[in-house]
């Protein structure tokens, strides 16, 4: 397993009493597996240090606030790239068949376009793979990041280990593109990006 996955997994997850205590071996932890740059373990333990005294009921309410009522930071992939489209629920099943070829069944009641899942996911492959595979989502990654960095959040630490671990940068063109195509209120929108296929998974072909 590679940790430094698994570790950003449950930092995306809805936070509980269990993570907030692991914060504190979260930086240790990255530095033993070493996959990350000092300066994004760096930034890692200043979210750590962000939550590490922070009621968990203010935690939880400020994770809510964050991912649930706004498009632009939403953990699920096909929220940027499918929106409400009839062809998600499709995406979905495809991305569950995708995760078992390749050894894994999911577990959890989150939908598998989930990032921690998807994190999760990439945790039970080479470091080679996982750098392939996240490569075909770094643009969502990417435009999730800047709409954090944009906000000051603390979760965009998180993000920008993500976008360094890939084996693609991201373009910038194509996220300033889905960030001006946003419709306001985090309504609908549609974005012309690069297909996410999720390793030839062709129902999660995000091409539109």
């Amino acid at each position: 397993m590679i940790k430094t996955y698994k570790i950003l997994s449950l930092l995306l997850s809805y936070p509980n009493q269990e993570l907030q205590d692991f914060l504190v071996k979260v930086e240790n932890e990255l530095l033993e597996e070493g996959l990350l740059s000092a300066d994004r373990i760096n930034g890692i333990a200043k979210f750590c240090e962000n939550f590490i005294n922070t009621d968990i009921i203010d935690w939880q309410a400020e994770y809510v606030q964050l991912f649930d009522y706004s498009r632009s930071v939403s953990l699920h992939f096909f929220e940027h790239i499918k929106g409400d489209s009839r062809d998600r629920g499709q995406a979905m099943v495809d991305l569950i068949e995708f995760y078992k070829d390749n050894g894994m069944k999911p577990t959890s009641n989150e939908l598998p376009d989930y990032i921690p899942v998807f994190l999760e996911f990439l945790s039970t492959l080479t470091v080679a793979k996982s750098a392939e595979l996240l490569g075909e989502t770094v643009n969502v990654v990417n435009k999730i990041n800047v709409a954090l960095s944009e906000k000051g959040n603390a979760y965009g630490f998180l993000f920008h280990a993500i976008i360094s671990l890939s084996a693609k940068k991201p373009n910038i063109a194509i996220t300033r593109e889905m960030l001006e195509n946003e419709k306001p209120q985090d309504l609908d929108a549609e974005y012309k990006e690069e297909p996410v296929t999720f390793g030839g998974c062709k129902g999660c072909d995000t091409s539109i």
